[in-house]
């Protein structure tokens, strides 16, 4: 009995890597960008700051470039428990309003965005749509422009291109840059190609003014964008990436910050698996929608690979085990002609999106620890598993001030080595 579910957690395991294997075989192409309209669209541009008067100049500078009609869109700090001095250092720009809010009961981006949002619908000025970075951030130019012609194509809830601002400045960085970068293509991209949800990344975000109107926020846990893209799809909207509106975050230099910064993400996402699984498969099955099937694996992914752990502990222990072993392994059962083509493209695939890509070229030296990057992650997995109730805000410190014309000039210089 024991042996049959030890087989069954496997085979499920198994199942959900090979399922995600085959969808990112249709993230290596990229349909063809959909038609492109004049400016017409309105935006409140909203940066989402605690403690940030370090960066948020470098950002809202950023923003005052954009190849944009500038009556077109305003720039709203939301200066969220801010003890420094982001609040001043943002009404030192022209035209940039900072609302300062202080609330220690609820602490967090989410409830930022929920409180900002409240503020913004008083105003009498009206705005089309609704776009949010983090203070960290930097964007392409043309950002803004690219949501306009998604808004004008119909597209109601649109995520940026989540690029490095620091891949240069440690073998975290790095390695947080070599994850996004895999994601982007190889879980956006190819989601986005079969028809099915993309999924928010928690800034260069933009939303529809009139479906945050009608919906509601109501996105307060630890991973606001994740839980906001499920509400999405429930209501059968399904939020797509812009390949091209690129946005610069800024990733922790130290393994420390990396660590508790993936710590609370993964408290978050148990969080919500724990919450809308069972409900967003139910409405998949009963509406017969794989995008909502596949949604609802999505939100599962930290179980899974708990589970994973798991069984892998399990398997482990039973080698060592004297006599024939415990447990039966299915790899017994898989031909080596399916296997190894198997673990050589799940290899040989983190490589080659930094070449189509075009990640800077020093990155590819940093591969040789980014395993120890992607083992980091199995204690962090069990632990935020038995923490996941503790929704305390943990806020990750961002120093480096660096402008969009030197990230710029050295993915250029990259390019041309």
């Amino acid at each position: 009995m024991l042996n049959s579910i030890v087989i069954g957690l496997q085979l499920f395991v198994a199942l959900v890597g090979l399922y995600q294997v085959v969808l990112s075989l249709f993230g290596w192409r990229r349909k063809k960008a959909l038609p492109s309209h004049p400016a017409q669209k309105s935006f409140a541009v909203l940066i989402a700051a605690h403690n940030e008067e370090q960066v948020v100049g470098a950002l809202i500078e950023n923003l005052q470039k954009m190849k944009y009609p500038r009556h077109l869109y305003d720039i709203f700090v939301i200066c969220d428990n801010c003890t420094d001095k982001t609040a001043d250092i943002a009404r030192s720009y022209k035209g940039v309003q900072a609302y300062v809010r202080h609330n220690l009961n609820e602490r967090g981006k989410g409830y930022a965005i929920q409180w900002m949002l409240s503020e913004l619908w008083k105003l009498p000025k009206s705005y089309d749509a609704v776009v949010m970075f983090d203070a960290d951030n930097l964007a392409s130019t043309d950002f803004l422009q690219l949501m306009n012609d998604d808004l004008c194509n119909g597209i109601r809830v649109i995520q940026g291109y989540l690029d490095t601002k620091n891949p240069h400045d440690s073998w975290v960085s790095a390695s947080n840059g070599i994850n996004y970068w895999f994601t982007n293509r190889m879980w956006q991209v190819s989601r986005a190609n079969v028809g099915f949800s993309n999924f928010l990344g928690g800034t260069g975000m933009c939303f529809e003014t009139k479906l945050l109107q009608e919906i509601g926020w109501g996105a307060t846990s630890l991973v606001e964008d994740l839980e906001f893209s499920i509400h999405c799809i429930m209501r059968d909207i399904y939020p797509r990436i812009n390949y091209k509106a690129r946005v610069f975050d800024e990733k922790p230099v130290t393994f420390k910050a990396s660590a508790r910064q993936r710590l609370r993400w993964t408290q978050g996402q148990f969080d919500v698996a724990t919450k809308y699984f069972f409900p967003l498969l139910w409405q998949g099955i009963r509406q017969r929608k794989a995008a909502k099937i596949d949604a609802a694996f999505y939100v599962f992914n930290p179980y899974t690979f708990l589970l994973g752990v798991i069984v892998t502990a399990i398997m482990w222990f039973s080698m060592f085990t004297p006599g024939e072993g415990l447990f039966t392994s299915i790899y017994e059962f898989i031909p080596v002609w399916f296997m190894l083509p198997y673990l050589a493209y799940t290899v040989i695939q983190f490589p080659i999106v930094l070449l189509v890509e075009k990640a800077p070229k020093s990155v590819f030296y940093r591969l040789i620890l980014f395993p120890v990057y992607l083992l980091s992650w199995l204690p962090i997995t069990v632990y935020a598993f038995f923490t996941q109730r503790n929704r305390q805000w943990s806020h990750t410190e961002h120093t480096r001030v660096i402008r969009l014309e030197e990230v710029q000039s050295k993915q250029a210089g990259e390019l041309t080595r």
